[in-house]
């Protein structure tokens, strides 16, 4: 138990300490925030702080906090480091700087900032490889809840039948006015995720279980490696670029730059939080990484959720997962597609005022979607979890770009470029030796990840040399 109190009390000081530097180094000001200068009355709308803090909360966690923690807690307490210094280093730095420069350039996307900041192909590959990912995203987040809930109701309410009635409230949430759905609801779906968060943690002290100590040792019941597999198993809680399709939704509804950090930077390391309490409740649970493995191998990820919440919380805790692995999913699959609408519309140019515009953008986007929920949900998700990291590993780079084009040279632009580099070599390693990537063996792909990262790093320093 100390291990997990002193895990929540670095996160904390990385709140208080390392947030600040980032917020320093960025430097906000007074300037007339997008949410007032473009204001449509659909996209670009002043939202409440806390309002807006809950809703990027939903935006950036769903499920993933829960999902990936847990098969993350496979490796045993070993995850508890990367969730800890992964947020506070790389995460925490991620969506700050990703939502920030977003404000700063009137809501622009990550893949319009890579344009920016790294050239005309760079934002051309980005768009298409942003979209895609968000169009993954999207579909993991029809197929899960729609499993669970064909499970739930009458036969005659089949799986296909709830991937309907998903699709056409993304239809709803993708379309109308960020205040009209998603401001409504996600502060609510957002309270329930820390609900939860909050009951298990309260079920694992009142239940008397004994939070194993952090310890180095690869504790996977199959032996996978910790590099680069756990830092791509948990990415929702540590570091994830899907953050970075979904911070600029709330830059443009921030009311002041100043509210940054406690928005951007805050809802990443409360994300953290939620997973650190779910990868000690999974392992303490089931007491063993063997017996959690073998939970989520037989029930899958929503099944080991409301193993453990009845559990621990009985009833109540029955009711609380259901809402939140059904709702939760669905609300980070809603702004997958918003996200997609918001970044064909910067491509077409087409003034998402009109309602025919975003019409024309949202029915083809929903209907490759539906075709995406006939593939196998597993073979999404491991595409899904690569492509996400690649995407961090990207938008850090971008920041760390921002950074040396704004001034901000010598030692300030490490603070992206540090994971950034990090990241590439997460990334790069993963896609050689995963199963769905070249299958390659550790000794073939360590070197090469470790040299990518070597490579684009000592680019980067020419580039700070030469005083881009």
């Amino acid at each position: 138990m100390i291990s997990l109190l002193l895990a929540f009390a670095v996160l904390m000081a990385g709140y208080f300490i390392y947030g600040r530097v980032g917020e320093s180094i960025f430097a906000p000001d007074e300037r007339k925030t997008p949410a007032y200068s473009k204001q449509d009355g659909v996209d670009f709308i002043p939202m409440p702080t806390w309002k807006a803090f809950l809703v990027q909360l939903l935006n950036i966690a769903g499920t993933g906090p829960i999902f990936g923690a847990l098969m993350g807690a496979c490796f045993g307490p070993v995850v508890f480091l990367w969730i800890i210094f992964g947020s506070v280093l790389g995460g925490g730095v991620h969506d700050y700087m990703s939502g920030m420069i977003s404000e700063r350039h009137d809501g622009a996307s990550i893949a319009e900032l890579s344009g920016i900041y790294l050239g005309k192909a760079a934002k051309w590959g980005m768009r298409i490889f942003s979209v895609v990912l968000l169009l993954f995203t999207g579909t993991v987040f029809v197929t899960s809840p729609a499993a669970l809930l064909s499970r739930l109701t009458p036969n005659s309410l089949s799986n296909t039948f709830w991937i309907v009635v998903i699709l056409l409230y993304y239809v709803l949430a993708t379309l109308l006015p960020i205040d009209k759905i998603i401001g409504k609801l996600y502060p609510i779906f957002g309270a329930v995720l820390i609900i939860m968060a909050l009951g298990i943690m309260g079920g694992i002290i009142v239940g008397g279980y004994s939070v194993p100590e952090i310890t180095l040792q690869n504790m996977h019941p199959q032996g996978l490696s910790v590099w680069p597999f756990m830092f791509v198993t948990v990415a929702c809680g540590a570091i994830s670029g899907f953050h970075a399709t979904q911070s600029p939704m709330v830059a443009k509804c921030i009311t002041s730059e100043k509210l940054g950090r406690k928005i951007f930077y805050g809802a990443m390391l409360s994300e953290s939080v939620i997973a650190l309490v779910w990868a000690a409740g999974g392992v303490v649970f089931y007491g063993t990484t063997g017996g959690l493995y073998g939970a989520i191998t037989d029930m899958g990820q929503s099944g080991a959720v409301y193993d453990i919440s009845t559990g621990m919380l009985g009833p109540v805790g029955g009711i609380l997962a259901i809402v939140g692995v059904i709702a939760c999913p669905i609300t980070s699959g809603d702004t997958a597609f918003r996200s997609a609408r918001l970044i064909l519309a910067e491509i077409t140019r087409l003034d998402q005022k009109k309602i025919r515009n975003r019409l024309i953008i949202t029915i083809p986007l929903l209907g490759l979607g539906a075709l995406l929920t006939q593939l196998n949900f597993n073979v999404l998700w491991r595409y899904f979890s690569w492509s996400n990291q690649t995407l961090a590993m990207i938008s850090l780079w971008v920041a760390t770009a921002y950074l040396l084009k704004a001034g901000k040279r010598k030692t300030y632009s490490l603070l992206t470029a540090l994971p950034a580099t990090f990241m590439t070599a997460v990334s790069v390693t993963y896609i050689l030796m995963a199963d769905e990537g070249f299958s390659l063996n550790s000794a073939i792909s360590y070197p090469i990840g470790i040299a990518a990262a070597i490579l684009l790093f000592a680019y980067y320093l020419f580039q700070k040399r030469r005083g881009l």
